[in-house]
């Protein structure tokens, strides 16, 4: 019961969503919670799970929205965007 109520919260969430990134976190969080519930049978584990999925939703829904642009690290650790070479 737990696991069709989080899915219907996802997909739900998924098509209200406006950019890649929301649509990205949504899709992301909703199918962390059933996997992190269904391994650790607990709603501890559901909850780890969707700010987990939600998290690297984000970063894959994020990538996507820019098409052409790459996301790079400095020497220093720091990220910035850049066209793609």
């Amino acid at each position: 019961m737990m696991r069709k109520i989080v899915l219907a919260s996802a997909f739900v969430g998924a098509l209200a969503s406006c950019t890649a990134t929301e649509k990205g976190t949504a899709i992301g969080a909703g199918t962390g919670a059933v996997i992190g519930g269904a391994v650790s049978n607990s709603w501890e584990g559901a909850a780890v799970g969707a700010v987990a999925g939600g998290v690297a939703g984000a970063l894959i829904g994020r990538s996507t929205e820019r098409r052409g642009y790459c996301v790079y690290r400095d020497r220093y650790g720091r990220t910035y965007e850049a066209r793609c070479s």
